[in-house]
């Protein structure tokens, strides 16, 4: 197989995910999209009309999200109508998976010049949301939910905190952690490589940073919040009067009134709008087109796991990297498990036994957000940017995804061309 090259990575600021609070808010998600397109084609001389294709992620495709997003977006950044484009869904894992597919492509020789990336418009998903249900993710199929139940993700996150013993003050340690490094990561431009600013169509500038982080949090502010999925539990899902709750303990009966709720707003991910693009070529593509390579893909993997559960797959996705990669823990120089829940970052580092100080070196969901299907695109540009400020090798990167699953790839910084 040829090798698939990272030439470049981009991103917007995250913009909270709020109508009339969020910087974004009030833009097209197509907006977004074409926003890191266009950079990532002016960064680097592309010739678009040589993109064999767009590969792009977005979770909730439904009205402006909907319509094969990364398509229109490129149309909408001027790209030339030679380069195509398709739009997938693997939950918070399809920026991973985008990322994933196009090195496939590439190591496979079907083609050459492939963009990757994703765009999630939290705020507007939020507001065109159906509120006359509850959200499930079995889309209301009965014999699906007996099967498997599949429950709010907060109230999974809390299942799992109790199940393998990490409480409050674990994960409120860890929230602060993040919020410290990304503050840290912000104050010296660590982020200045890969941020595009978002314009607004007058070509005034919408956001040039990232809005989310609370550099100001403490430990004693992280402890003073409430547990919110608690409520989320007493939530009834159907008729016969079933909670969130009862979806989870109908498969571990042992949690049944043993739940230790310890997941609030400022140790779980935050809510926001963001979108992220990566060019990924061939060899041949790079050289002919005079491109130096950043990084190179070095191996993908996907994991299923417990649904039920939802969270826990990120473990066994980084361990089936590893073993295609022929590499172990100690070969990894940047670590990026995505901060859906402070619970699943924390579980990570202990069953793998990671050296903290490796793990998310710049901050994550819990500091920075989470637009669902762009993140995975995201993380991957981070890990890329840190091991070329620290002077790494490898960097792994994965996250959970809805419906237990968990996309993983791991990367090489690239030198020598």
């Amino acid at each position: 197989m040829t090798n698939a090259y990272i030439i470049d990575a981009c991103r917007t600021p995250r913009g909270i995910g709020k109508v009339g609070k969020g910087a974004l808010a009030h833009l097209h998600p197509q907006h977004l999209a074409a926003t890191v397109l266009k950079a990532i084609a002016d960064r680097n001389g592309l010739d678009t009309a040589t993109v064999d294709d767009i590969i792009w992620g977005t979770s909730s495709q439904r009205g402006a999200q909907s319509c094969d997003l990364g398509r229109m977006a490129a149309l909408d950044a001027g790209y030339d109508i030679k380069a195509s484009g398709v739009t997938l869904d693997r939950f918070c894992g399809s920026g991973i998976t985008t990322v994933n597919l196009a090195a496939a492509q590439i190591m496979s020789g079907m083609e050459d010049c492939v963009i990757a990336g994703g765009t999630e418009m939290m705020s507007y998903t939020a507001a065109t949301a159906d509120l006359t249900a509850p959200p499930m993710l079995d889309a209301g199929n009965k014999s699906l939910r007996e099967k498997h139940p599949q429950s709010q993700q907060g109230v999974c996150a809390d299942a799992i905190a109790t199940l393998e013993g990490i409480d409050r003050e674990a994960v409120d340690n860890l929230a602060l952690v993040s919020q410290q490094r990304a503050a840290h990561a912000i104050s010296e431009g660590r982020f200045s490589r890969s941020l595009v600013p978002v314009q607004n169509l007058d070509g005034t500038v919408a956001l040039d940073h990232d809005e989310f982080p609370r550099p100001q949090t403490t430990l004693e502010s992280l402890t003073g919040l409430k547990t919110v999925f608690s409520m989320w539990a007493e939530m009834k899902v159907d008729e016969s009067g079933r909670t969130y709750g009862d979806l989870i303990t109908s498969k571990y009966p042992e949690l049944k009134g043993a739940v230790n709720h310890v997941h609030h707003a400022g140790n779980s991910s935050g809510v926001v709008d963001g979108a992220a693009a990566l060019l990924l070529t061939s060899e041949a593509y790079a050289k002919a087109h005079g491109m130096k390579p950043r990084g190179r893909i070095v191996a993908t993997a996907n994991v299923g796991d417990c649904p039920t559960l939802m969270l826990n797959a990120p473990v066994p996705a980084a361990k089936k990297a590893l073993a295609k990669a022929g590499l172990s823990v100690s070969d990894i120089d940047v670590w990026e498990i995505n901060e859906a829940f402070a619970v699943v970052a924390e579980k990570f580092i202990r069953d793998l036994k990671l050296d903290r100080s490796k793990v998310n070196i710049n901050g994550g969901a819990m500091a920075l957000g989470h637009p669902i299907g762009a993140t995975g695109s995201i993380l991957i540009g981070m890990a890329l940017d840190e091991l070329e400020r620290s002077g790494g090798r490898y960097g792994l990167v994965t996250m959970c995804a809805a419906g237990g699953m968990a996309p993983a790839i791991i990367i090489e910084r690239v030198s020598d061309f």
